[in-house]
């Protein structure tokens, strides 16, 4: 359409030049303009983006303005080190990037990084991972955060590898969140190595305020828990995931599922991380064990962990696989119900399926097919 209407313009011009009204120079500059294009067509037709990647965008119809400054971005990212697929993710999770100050935003983030001593891969990772990054400032939020998580941490790769699952860490000043918060957990009698180990796991935890932390640890210890106890930290982490309000309602489930609340508090001390588990899910676990005939209270208090499994995938084939043999009278000793729902599939598949195949290989067939559905 553009093109069109210049053609007309230049043709009318010609003809009858004082009619047109129109300049030479504002011509010019009309005409020279570009056709408007959309995101999609940009990265699909000038940029060969995949047709999956496009159509997860959030705008894709959207107009860009200066497409030569889009492909300017592009270009310097692919030097930097970005492969196709890099780009990719940062264009599809962060499409503001292709309309980003090169100069100014995006520019000085791979200097640092690459001063700080990450290779260009690892940038590449942890910025297409995490796009926001672009848009924390430098030198006030970025490097004085990475030289603290560097010190906690001891080590340049394990800088890296926590980016990787959370760049967004960048975005807090850690030596006023992480770094009191690790000093105090200290001084609460939790050992370094086991800090180290959970900032790799749960980096968030650590930038709560220190004010937060601190009443977190006195929820716990007001509950009786053992400071020495290695799911210390745990419990820590599970209370700060959930609100006050959130932990009663736990509370009041467990009560109607037959828990006293001395049961509760030996679950809780036990396994801590099941609190975390959605109520609907502590609820259909402990209704499916308890109707199994094969389990009751006692059985989940000594092993909380029964209350993570899936009760697709593992509890409603498993227990009807065990119920087959111990119906047909195939097993010499009837195995623990722990053992039966915590074991690998491979073990569970060599133990009680293999030596009894034709008796129950469709159940675990249907078992193998609802897994390959949720895949």
């Amino acid at each position: 359409m553009a093109t069109y209407m210049c053609t007309r313009l230049i043709s009318l011009s010609l003809r009858n030049p004082n009619k047109t009204h129109i300049s030479s120079s504002s011509l010019s500059s009309l005409c020279s303009r570009q056709e408007p294009i959309t995101v999609a067509d940009y990265l699909l037709r000038r940029h060969q983006f995949s047709p999956e990647t496009v159509s997860k965008l959030s705008s894709p119809e959207k107009y860009l303005k200066n497409p030569e400054k889009s492909d300017s971005i592009l270009s310097f990212l692919e030097e930097s080190g970005f492969s196709r697929t890099h780009m990719e993710q940062l264009i599809k999770r962060s499409p503001f990037v292709l309309s980003a100050n090169l100069d100014r935003t995006i520019k000085p983030k791979i200097k640092l990084f690459l001063d700080l001593g990450l290779s260009p891969t690892d940038i590449a990772e942890i910025i297409s991972a995490d796009p926001w990054i672009l848009s924390i400032s430098t030198d006030n939020r970025i490097g004085p955060s990475f030289l603290a998580l560097k010190r906690v941490l001891g080590s340049l790769p394990g800088v890296s590898k926590v980016l990787k699952l959370s760049g967004r860490l960048l975005q807090y000043d850690l030596d006023k969140t992480m770094i009191p918060n690790i000093e105090f957990l200290k001084s609460c009698g939790i050992s370094s190595s086991q800090i180290v180990k959970f900032v790799y796991s749960y980096p968030g935890f650590f930038v709560y305020k220190p004010e937060s932390i601190r009443d977190f640890v006195k929820r716990v210890d007001d509950m009786g828990f053992n400071r020495e106890s290695k799911m210390y930290l745990h419990a820590i982490r599970a209370i700060s995931s959930m609100t006050v309000e959130n932990w009663e309602r736990k509370l009041e489930l467990f009560r109607s599922l037959g828990f006293s609340d001395d049961d509760v508090a030996k679950v809780f001390k036990r396994a801590p991380h099941v609190f975390a588990i959605s109520q609907r899910k502590i609820k259909e676990v402990t209704q499916m064990l308890l109707r199994s005939g094969k389990s009751d209270i006692s059985v989940i208090i000594n092993c909380p962990e029964l209350l993570s499994c899936s009760v697709e995938n593992r509890l409603k084939p498993r227990l009807g696989v065990l119920e087959v043999l111990e119906r047909k009278n195939l097993l010499q000793k009837n195995p623990r119900l722990t053992t039966v729902c915590k074991i690998s599939d491979e073990a569970f598949f060599e133990r009680f399926v293999l030596p009894y195949s034709n008796e129950v290989g469709n159940i675990y067939a249907s078992l193998m097919r609802a897994k390959r559905t949720e895949i």
